[in-house]
């Protein structure tokens, strides 16, 4: 087996640690940063007290603070600009995976003279980022320890990038910032991280035996504590779980690959502005179903992350309640199950079915079973 694995260099995980940003930026030659988030990061107070931390050491300070949900690509270049005007040499992310992407881009295309649009891809772009650190302030995307980034380009299409140098040189936990998060926020969030868990471990194209072991380790915390600190968000213990189990699954579906599930969600977020990790909770459950037929051992092998059964009599026993246990919890967890209730159009299913096919179809070429585009609009008329 041939792979090779990335990883962030630097991972730190304390309680409070956000008033360390500022020594932790000083250290790697800062003088000038750009704090990237959204409007609700700055009046939760978060921006400030990292500020604060900067300008204790001499560091100077400009937030932008527009990033939105599914971040359009004119907003991320519109920070660009901003950073890029303001002469900034280092850049934070904060908040969760829109910030964290955006960011990502802003530190990467300062000081280029490549666009957005010449770097969307593998490998596309050139030169190096600037200092760049990630403070997530959400327990689902594991953005902070990614080389990749996911906007909206001006088709509605969710774009990627992939490229080695939007690892950070250090992702900050601070499960602090997670402690006020709203329920239908902590639930899409962490089923979010679990989807990363679950998909990395079955993926077909680029499955190693390093994500392997993250994707059971992450899948673990997340499966036993998501409903712990959705029915009481005051868990501090829970909160913390879900923040790692949320990195770790970040580090093993970055060096294997996210499919079906997330294939399917990308049209959800780009059309209807429905949060990704929500719009991962919709197809969940339905795309793991379809998959158990080929999927089933790998199923089977994670399903004591999630059930406090560990003896089954057989694989297919396992895995059937292990699609089961997540069948359950999208429901329990609070959110909506239903596209129509979220202001999906039922003449958009056929449309959203051939742009998976056509415009995201190396998702599906990494879901553990093959999908066609009537596969594919099946289960949305499924969750309609």
């Amino acid at each position: 087996m041939s792979f090779m694995f990335r990883s962030v260099p630097r991972i730190i995980c304390k309680a409070g640690g956000i008033i360390k940003t500022g020594p932790l930026m000083k250290e790697l030659g800062a003088t000038r940063v750009t704090i990237v988030c959204d409007p609700g990061i700055v009046a939760l107070g978060f921006a400030d007290q990292v500020q604060k931390s900067l300008e204790s050491v001499g560091i100077a300070v400009q937030i932008f603070s527009e990033v939105a949900a599914d971040p359009p690509q004119h907003i991320v270049q519109k920070a660009i600009d901003g950073a890029k005007d303001w002469k900034a040499d280092g850049v934070i992310g904060l908040g969760g995976g829109s910030s964290l992407d955006s960011a990502k881009l802003v530190a990467l295309l300062i000081n280029s003279d490549q666009t957005i649009n010449e770097i969307y891809g593998i490998d596309k772009a050139v030169g190096d980022r600037l200092p760049l650190i990630q403070i997530p302030t959400t327990a689902g995307t594991g953005s902070e320890v990614t080389w990749v980034s996911v906007i909206t380009d001006p088709d509605n299409l969710k774009q990627v990038v992939y490229t080695p140098q939007l690892m950070p040189d250090i992702a900050l936990l601070d499960p602090e910032l997670t402690y006020g998060l709203p329920q239908k926020v902590t639930a899409a969030t962490g089923l979010d991280a679990m989807v990363h868990a679950i998909e990395g471990y079955t993926s077909r194209t680029r499955k190693n035996p390093i994500a392997d072991g993250m994707a059971v380790t992450a899948l673990s915390l997340l499966g036993k504590n998501l409903m712990k600190v959705i029915e009481n968000p005051s868990d501090k213990d829970a909160r913390s779980a879900m923040l790692q189990g949320s990195l770790i699954a970040g580090m093993a579906f970055a060096n294997a690959s996210v499919a079906a599930i997330h294939g399917l969600a990308y049209p959800l977020g780009a059309r209807f502005h429905i949060p990704h990790g929500h719009a991962n909770a919709l197809v969940m459950a339905q795309v793991l179903r379809f998959n158990l037929p080929a999927a089933g051992k790998l199923y089977a092998e994670l399903a004591p992350c999630i059930l406090d059964q560990t003896d089954f009599k057989s694989d297919e026993e396992a895995a059937e309640k292990f699609v089961q246990r997540i069948e359950e919890m999208v429901p329990a967890s609070g959110l909506e199950t239903r596209l129509r209730d979220l202001g999906v159009t039922k003449d958009a299913l056929p449309e959203m079915a051939d742009e998976v096919f056509t415009k995201i179809y190396r998702l599906i070429e990494s879901n553990p079973r093959d999908m066609t585009a009537s596969e594919i609009e099946a289960i949305y008329r499924q969750v309609y």
